[in-house]
This record gives C-alpha cells, structure tokens and sequence, in this order.
C-alpha cells in the first residue's frame, strides 16, 4: 500500500472514530397530502427515519394540496423540473410512466411479495410504483334494518345478486323512513366517479376500455352489458333511490350517520365514524354480483422514481425503506385504510383478525379491479364522469355513451394509441 493510500485510510478511521459525519446527497419527494395532518406526520416520520438510519442520503419533503399536484408534476415535468422521488396516484401512474415523467423501480428480490396486488403499480410489464395502502369500498347498512325489514345479510362468498339488491331497494324504499335507501356519494365529484362507479358496470359485464387491446371502448362502454348497467344507474335516480348530482357535502358525510340514508356506497376512511354512530349493529357488505361476479376498484396513491433523477439508487432505497410493516401498519390506524401487506394488517387496531374493520381487507383482495392501466385512462375519467351525470340527470343512455366512447377514441387516436 502507499503512503498516500494509507493515509486516506488513516484518515477514514479516524474520523469514523470520532463521529463526524458525511454529507448525504438530498432527494427531492413531492407529496400530494398537504393539510391531512395525520397521514403528513407518517410520511415526514418515515422521512425522518430513514435520513438516520444511513449516511448516503437524505430526503426532504415538498407537500401540495391534492387538487394542485397533479397540474405541478405534469408542469414539472415539461419544465424539467420534476423531483427524485414522487406520490402517484395509481390508475394515473401508465401516463406518467409513458410520457417518461417516471421510470421503473428497482427494488431489492422477494421486498413486494405478501403486497396486495392492487398496490403494485405495472406497466409494460414493468413495476414502476408501489401503494403504501389501498382502499376498499362497501355497502354501509345497519343489521337492524335489514333485518326489520326481512332483507338477506349478504357475505363475501354469497353477496347479493341484482334481483336481490334491486328487490332490498324497492323494500327499503317502501318503508318510507328515509330520504334516500342507497347514497352513493354524489356530492364527490373526479376520481370518485370511475373508481365508484365503473366497478358496477364491469360487475354488468362492461368496462371503461377494451382491455385486450387498450386502443377502444366500442363495445365495451356502450354494448348491451353497458347499456343495461346505464338504464339500472339512471332508474337509481328516477325512482328517487340516490340523490342527485346537486347533493351536497355535507349531505354525504351525515345522511347515513343521521339515519336519513339506508345504505351507502363508501370507502374504509369514512369507517370509524360510522363505527362510533352504530357500534355493532354496522355492517360493511360486499359489492353485489350484476352478472359477472362482484367488483370494487383498487389502487391508491403510491411512490415511484422520477425519470430525470440522478439518484435512482438514492429514491428507491428510500421507498424500500418506507415499505416495512412497522409503517404500513401506522398508516392503516392513522388514516383508516387498508394495509398493503396481510402481516401488517395483524399489527394493526382494525384490520387484524377479529377486527372491525378485517372485512375491508378482504374485499381489497378479492373483490378489487384496477381502473384500466394505460395512459388514456386520465382522459377517459374524465369522459366516463360526464357521462354518469348526464345519465343521472337524464340524458339518453345509449347516446350518452356512444358519445363517451367517441370521445376516448379520439383521444386515442390523438395520442398513436398511447404506445399500445
């Protein structure tokens, strides 16, 4: 060895001995929660923790209100701006990874396994993001009005059928005791609608897009199957069954709560309240069968590498770090949601066996279909969110869904089929 070797390694010793410490090269992550507290306080937790758990890097938070962030990154990302590590929502990830904004993960052999699949973000066979938590939907109702009015407790392995859930309608209807027997959450406009909405229309054997080819809707979102699902939706709103596109906030959030709604289409984040109104006489049920068994959408927001970072090795350590049980399962009694993984799920107040809220867990893993995974999919939100509130408010069905799948194959068209 050298002299000036082993005075490199002198030196190297020495100040290991004495504690000093080495600069970390920063990260950037833009995050999408800016005024949730609680979820904030987990994600700068993790931050924090990860920034002391090595010398190599260190992370730093921007937050945005969620409105605001996806305009950001698609801004970002024209001005070449975009940070290391971002916040993704899952059904938009194929067009952040198609237009180049995001590039694939390269996490550690074995670290997704035990994941829920709808958290693990694909594209072109490629995992580019991964969902610290998903959410599940269920039908709210109380088990004492159901069995008032002699109406079948569904269950995972036998939800209700069409006939069956139309039937508890028209039954609950009759009673005259509420204001509305099936709220689906109306007042919530955006990425509610397809992930809300579209599920009963792919349980009626339709979809969004088709997905053998991703190049149209013809067929799929205005057959027959999307044809039947539309005059069911819109009878919703005839028959005085769901309140209408000017339900309110506030609206939402009570009308169960206060009674004055039978059932309700919601997700787990709105469980606790409804625990503490109702105790045990709540029930979550599963989505009913239309026909072509039952559904419920998957994937939530979820981290990924951007694709002009100059540490890769740096954002995906990071996102490795962040995916321990320890974090997912803070997450689920912080926020209410489903853990990603069924061993965080038994650390959890909820989600562990015996749970209040297990079920959600389940639901999550048997009954979720991701919102179709290719780049169009953020025009064809969009389009599909028209469409249900103008067949809500009564517009013809069949016309307004040729005019949706118009619209998406334009789009389509416009864009050389989005790489497909």
């Amino acid at each position: 060895m050298t002299m000036t070797k082993r005075y490199a390694v002198a030196l190297l010793s020495a100040l290991a001995l004495s504690g000093a410490v080495f600069a970390q090269t920063t990260l950037s992550l833009w995050y999408h929660g800016a005024g949730n507290e609680v979820e904030r306080a987990i994600v700068v937790q993790i931050i924090d923790d990860f920034n002391a758990s090595q010398n190599d890097w260190r992370v730093t938070l921007e937050e945005f209100p969620q409105l605001a962030y996806n305009p950001s990154v698609v801004s970002a990302a024209l001005a070449g701006n975009l940070p290391d590590i971002l916040d993704v929502d899952g059904p938009v990830m194929p067009n952040w990874a198609w237009a180049n904004y995001m590039q694939p993960l390269s996490l550690s052999d074995g670290v997704l396994d035990g994941f829920l699949p709808s958290v693990i973000g694909e594209w072109q066979g490629e995992v580019y993001s991964v969902g610290l938590w998903d959410a599940a939907k269920a039908i709210y109702a109380r088990r004492s009005v159901l069995e008032a009015n002699d109406i079948r407790i569904p269950s995972l392995d036998a939800p209700w059928t069409f006939d069956e859930f139309d039937a508890a309608l028209e039954t609950l209807d009759a009673t005259g005791e509420f204001d509305y027997v099936f709220d689906v959450g109306m007042a919530w406009t955006g990425e509610w609608y397809p992930y809300a909405f579209s599920p009963f229309l792919q349980s009626f054997g339709g979809d969004l897009i088709d997905r053998s080819t991703y190049l149209t809707a013809e067929g799929v979102l205005n057959g027959p199957e999307a044809v039947a699902f539309g005059n069911w939706w819109q009878s919703l709103f005839t028959r005085g069954f769901t309140p209408g596109t000017s339900q309110d906030d506030a609206d939402r959030e009570t009308g169960f709560l206060d009674g004055r709604y039978a059932l309700q289409w919601n997700g787990n984040w709105a469980a606790v309240p409804a625990l503490e109104a109702f105790g045990d006489d709540l029930l979550f049920l599963p989505a009913p069968d239309f026909g072509n068994g039952p559904k419920i959408g998957g994937a939530s927001w979820q981290f990924g590498v951007s694709a002009t970072t100059r540490y890769p090795e740096g954002a995906n350590a990071f996102i490795e770090f962040a995916l321990q049980d320890e974090y997912l399962a803070a997450f689920s009694d912080g926020i209410g949601l489903v853990p990603s993984t069924v061993s965080a799920a038994a650390m959890t107040q909820n989600y562990g066996e015996g749970g209040a809220l297990e079920v959600f867990y389940e639901l999550s893993n048997q009954q979720s279909m991701i919102r179709p995974p290719t780049p169009a999919y953020v025009g064809i939100a969009l389009t599909f969110e028209k469409a249900m509130a103008d067949i809500a408010n009564g517009a013809d069905v069949q016309d307004a869904l040729d005019a949706a799948v118009d619209e998406i194959e334009r789009d389509i068209a416009n864009n050389d089929g989005y790489g497909f």
